[in-house]
């Protein structure tokens, strides 16, 4: 079990420096990388998601980082009832001490950058138009494509092609960025938004404004739905 919980917590935590990281290079004031757009915030996540999941499994967890994958892996009768809370614990705890870790590495941008919602994104996601039921099917949708692709990864006739699955999820997150990102910022996991939320919240940040925890139940609750969705599809079609 301690396998488990701290291949979870390494693994978010390594997904969430490298991807939040990311979303600091673009947006903070005089980075390297600012203003360097979309298509690098959504290349970025995607090699996160590669890099996270590589360690977790090399430090002996099933590298979900991510509350809504393993619920519904949980739902569907492939994963135990005894490791749901510490998996989901080590997930929000790595995702907190990742957005930690991004506060610091860019520690002197803070002050420079004026926009308060600038440096809530680097943070966790908001929505581009404001839509509570909108935003939800979003998060639902990704999450949807996010869990089906994910458990059709893991069958016999896809393992049996030799194809990289920790470089196909990465790829994975990469699309769903790309396609279905623009409107929430594709959240697709809840501890990836509430406990860098977190941080936002109690970190010293100059400027920061508020943390928007009215939103956050888009990015708790949403993923959690297309998640046991996709599981119940797969059931269906019989491929898990």
């Amino acid at each position: 079990m301690m396998h488990g919980f701290m291949g979870e917590f390494l693994g978010t935590t390594i997904l969430i420096l490298l991807g939040n990281g990311t979303v600091a290079n673009v947006l903070l004031t005089k980075s390297k990388g600012h203003a360097s757009g979309w298509i690098v915030i959504t290349a970025g996540w995607g090699f996160a998601v590669l890099c996270g999941v590589l360690v977790a499994l090399a430090a002996g967890s099933a590298a979900h980082l991510n509350p809504a994958v393993t619920f519904a892996f949980y739902a569907a009768g492939k994963f135990p009832a005894s490791q749901l809370a510490p998996y989901i614990i080590a997930q929000f705890c790595g995702a907190f001490s990742g957005a930690v870790l991004v506060y610091l590495s860019y520690l002197p941008h803070w002050h420079l950058t004026k926009s308060p919602e600038d440096k809530l994104a680097v943070f966790c996601t908001s929505p581009a138009i404001r839509n509570f039921p909108a935003n939800a099917a979003t998060e639902i949708i990704g999450t949807f494509v996010l869990v089906l692709v994910v458990v059709a990864l893991s069958t016999r006739p896809v393992l049996a092609t030799g194809v990289p699955v920790p470089l196909m999820v990465g790829l994975l997150v990469w699309s769903i960025g790309l396609s279905l990102g623009g409107p929430t910022g594709y959240a697709i996991n809840p501890a990836r938004d509430l406990a860098p939320r977190l941080a936002h919240t109690l970190l010293p940040i100059t400027g920061k404004g508020s943390s928007q925890w009215f939103y956050a139940i888009v990015p708790a609750g949403a993923p959690l739905i297309g998640g046991l969705i996709a599981i119940s599809v797969a059931k269906i079609m019989a491929i898990i």
